[in-house]
Order: structure tokens, then C-alpha cells, then sequence
């Protein structure tokens, strides 16, 4: 007795589309074309960026000087340029100065003040928005240069501060000999709260306003819509510009080598600028650039965190 097997029909199969079992040829070579106009660029950020990076990172192994038989030919030292920084009780200083200078006007003061002006910005009037966004711009686009000594014209004794003060019957104190942190710290917030507020204020502009019109009408408080709504919704923006303003904070050194010059002494002498007395006061061009490298090293474990938090959630 003989039986008939019925073969299954094969799926149709669609005109162009490449035969099961063959690989794609050409596939390495299309890949490798499309890449090509990307070489240039990838020269050019390799030559620029990564070998004053890499230059930087092998001078910090060497007593490399300025003056001295250093200047004629650095010596490989290995690691004892760190192990003369972390013995010396300016840069434990330094770093805890860095710390503060970083929470006290990134972290907390240009972010926070930024956020609370972008949405003053959403929801005030015409008048409002135009004072208040001409106000805090304008320290922005300002050169750096200029804004650092607009703000040590404000805070020097008998400068703008004192002056204000002494309208109203009150004597204030030399801000920048007595409280250098402070008078640096909220320098930079004028300088760079302008950059967080424009930043939210294209972020909140996102944030539909039927969500927040539901929430209101169900009776949840301006508290409430700002922590379970309008936070949440503008959380990517928040670590973006938490980023950006840390990096940038990490850097800062104009602002308060004009104001302090790190000083009085030591008390507002933060990474950058230990970095900088070390390499071109001291001449000791090794041990600013391992303050340089670990600087560095600080501002990528920052871009870590900040970039894991950026990845999108998982359900």
C-alpha cells in the first residue's frame, strides 16, 4: 500500500530578496565605504584630542620641568609624582575645594536655579520673561574673561557689594579674603545658570500641558505635578545638563584665578588652578600634569554615572 506525502509550500518569496544559505556579498566592502569620509574626522579627533590626552598622561610619569636639567630631558619616574601629591596636604585640600566648588555651584546652585527660572520663564508674563531671561542671558554671552572681572568688581572691597550695603546702613565683610569659596562659588552661578535655564526651558516646553491640566483638575497640587510629573518627564534633560554643567565646573579656572588667584593662600585653590601654579610657577610641568590626569579621570567617572543614568528604562 503506498501513501503520498504532501509537501509543505514553501513561503512566497519576495522578488529582490537575497537566497537562504548565501551570504551577502560585499557587505565588509559596503560597511568599509560608507565609513570612509568618516576617516578624516577620526584623524583629525585622534591628533587633537587623544594624543595631548595620551602626551599628557606619560608626562605625568616624568619630572618633566620648566627649569633645571628636567627641562633639557625628562626622566621616567613611574608614580611617584601621585604619591607626592596624595602626601601633600594642599591637594587633599585642593580636591575637597574641588568637591565643594562643584556640588555648591553646578550640582546644586546652576541647576537648581536654572530649573526654577525656566519655569518661571513657562509661566510668567511677557514682561517677566523678557526682564528676567535679558538679565541672566546677558552674563552668558558675556566673555569669560569679562564676566570674571565684573564679579571681582562686585565682590572686592568697596566694590558693587559694599557699596549696596552701605546704603542700607550695613558693613560688609572683604568677600573675597574672608569667604573666597563663597564669592567663586556664586560667581560661576551667574556665570552658567543662563546655559541650565535655556536647557529646561525647551525641556518643560515638551511636557504636555493636557497632563498637567488631568492632574489638576483630580486635584494634585503644584508640588505634586512638579514631582510626579513634570521631574519625571524632563528626567533625561536633568542628567544631560547635570553632565554638561559638571564637566564644565570641573574645568573652571579663569573665574577664580581672576577673582582669587586661588588664594588667600591655599583657601579657594581648586584642582585646575593647583594644576596651574604647579606646572608654570613651580616649573614642576610633571606634577601638574598628574593633578591634570587626575582631574581628568574625575570628570569621566562623572560622564560614566551620568551616561548610565541616561539609558533608557527597561520595563
Amino acid at each position: 500500500m503506498s501513501s503520498t506525502v504532501l509537501a509543505k509550500p514553501s513561503p512566497p518569496v519576495e522578488p529582490g530578496a537575497p537566497k537562504a544559505g548565501r551570504k551577502r556579498k560585499g557587505g565588509a566592502g559596503r560597511t568599509l565605504a560608507r565609513s570612509a569620509p568618516l576617516i578624516p574626522s577620526m584623524v583629525l579627533l585622534a591628533v587633537f584630542l587623544l594624543a595631548p590626552v595620551v602626551s599628557s598622561f606619560y608626562g605625568s610619569f616624568t619630572d618633566s620641568a620648566l627649569t633645571g636639567s628636567a627641562a633639557k630631558g625628562a626622566t621616567f619616574i613611574g608614580l611617584q609624582n601621585y604619591f607626592h601629591l596624595f602626601s601633600d596636604p594642599d591637594f587633599l585640600q585642593s580636591i575637597w575645594l574641588t568637591v565643594v566648588f562643584l556640588i555648591g555651584s553646578a550640582i546644586i546652585g546652576q541647576n537648581v536655579l536654572g530649573y526654577g527660572l525656566a519655569m518661571l520663564m513657562q509661566s510668567g508674563n511677557r514682561i517677566i520673561r523678557g526682564v528676567v531671561g535679558t538679565l541672566v542671558v546677558t552674563s552668558w554671552v558675556l566673555p569669560e574673561i569679562v564676566a570674571a572681572f565684573a564679579a571681582y568688581a562686585f565682590f572686592h572691597a568697596d566694590g558693587t557689594l559694599d557699596s549696596i550695603l552701605r546704603l542700607v546702613g550695613l558693613t560688609g565683610p572683604n568677600w573675597l579674603y574672608s569667604f573666597p569659596m563663597l564669592a567663586v562659588i556664586l560667581a560661576n552661578i551667574w556665570r552658567g545658570t543662563a546655559f541650565s535655564m535655556l536647557v529646561y526651558t525647551a525641556a518643560l516646553a515638551d511636557v504636555p500641558e493636557d497632563v498637567q491640566e488631568s492632574a489638576a483638575m483630580d486635584g494634585a497640587s503644584g508640588v505634586k505635578r512638579l514631582r510626579y510629573i513634570t521631574l519625571p518627564m524632563t528626567r533625561r534633560s536633568i542628567n544631560t545638563n547635570l553632565m554638561l554643567t559638571t564637566l564644565q565646573t570641573l574645568s573652571a579656572f579663569t573665574i577664580i584665578y581672576v577673582m582669587t588667584g586661588g588664594g588667600p593662600g591655599t583657601k579657594s585653590s581648586t584642582l585646575p588652578i593647583l594644576a596651574y601654579q604647579e606646572a608654570f610657577k613651580f616649573s614642576e610641568i610633571g606634577l601638574g600634569t598628574a593633578i591634570a590626569t587626575i582631574l581628568l579621570l574625575v570628570g569621566a567617572v562623572f560622564s560614566v554615572i551620568y551616561i548610565r543614568a541616561l539609558r533608557p528604562e527597561v520595563d
